[in-house]
């Protein structure tokens, strides 16, 4: 973190076929080793997967999918005394969406599955209908601060 400039955030531009931002940035999640292409083409092959499976729009199930993959409060450690709590916070948008990109591709990615493409296609609709390993990562996220909620006082 820079102590004088203000760090300026690069604008994120709309993928080439659907025109929506939050595409690119889960395809810019996705890629590995610098592989764009490859990483648009498992997108865009799951996002087909998942139109010709539901007969509905992939973009609405993409929407719905990462809306309720998304967390709303998280714990984070806080040393009080010599002891460490768990104090629930809220999350700021921006974070909140890329924890949603990042459960669901490490979901995906742990599925056991043909291709990749056929992964996530099946992840997305997991989470879409409301069930699957990141929905139950959400969960357990929500549920770890409600646990904790007697120490919210201690946030900063």
């Amino acid at each position: 973190m820079p102590r004088r400039a203000k760090i300026t955030k690069r604008e994120i531009l709309p993928d080439g076929r659907y025109a929506n931002r939050t595409i690119t940035m889960f395809v810019n999640k996705l890629m590995q080793r610098g592989k764009k292409s490859t990483a648009e083409r498992i997108m865009y092959a799951a996002l087909d997967r998942i139109e010709t499976q539901t007969r509905k729009s992939p973009i609405d199930t993409f929407e719905i999918a990462l809306r309720n993959a998304t967390p709303t409060i998280e714990v984070k450690p806080r040393r009080v005394g010599g002891a460490t709590y768990q104090v629930p916070v809220d999350i700021r948008a921006e974070r909140r969406m890329a924890l949603a990109i990042r459960w669901l591709l490490r979901s995906a990615r742990a599925r056991s599955g043909k291709s990749m493409a056929d992964r996530l296609a099946a992840e997305l609709m997991d989470a879409a209908s409301g069930q699957g390993a990141t929905i139950k990562r959400k969960e357990d996220t929500h549920r770890m601060a409600e646990a904790n909620r007697a120490f919210v006082h201690y946030r900063w």
